[in-house]
């Protein structure tokens, strides 16, 4: 990534903007569920926190501490969270993962903004701080659903 329009590419405008406009940045008091991530390769990590009603996130908090391309990742997340199941962030986890790797097609309503993050493809080594958020939010889910199955 030494050509400095592969890192104009990567870093686009509007992956800085998602960057610095994260939502639910507030942790919650008394959520359901907690999980905490972090990526080995980078350092990124991400703790979020879930409120749950019926399987439904009904609030949601994140803290990110990631490259811009992990905060713009969470950034869509977390402007789409709420009202979502484990099935809708397991399905949106997948679909993007298959996007970066495996050229599949950009993640369904409500995470198709990812799109975003298609210039990372050729990045591996990014991939992990991208896909981050969901892997904290569905470690959180596991977390509740062990909790309930005790």
């Amino acid at each position: 990534m030494s050509d400095p329009s592969d890192m104009m590419k990567l870093y686009s405008k509007r992956i800085l903007a998602l960057a610095a406009d994260l939502p639910k940045t507030e942790r919650l008091e008394a959520p359901d569920a907690t999980a905490r991530k972090r990526s080995p390769l980078c350092g990124s990590t991400v703790t979020v926190d879930l409120a749950l009603d019926g399987g439904r996130i009904v609030d949601y908090g994140q803290d990110v501490k990631a490259c811009a391309l992990g905060q713009a990742a969470a950034s869509i997340i977390g402007a789409n969270i709420l009202g979502r199941t484990h099935e809708e962030i397991l399905d949106g986890r997948d679909q993007l993962h298959a996007m970066l790797t495996e050229d599949g097609p950009i993640p369904q309503a409500p995470f198709e903004e990812l799109e975003t993050l298609l210039p990372a493809k050729d990045y591996r080594n990014r991939h992990a701080s991208i896909l981050l958020t969901f892997d904290a939010i569905l470690a959180a889910y596991a977390e509740n659903m062990s909790r309930a199955s005790a």
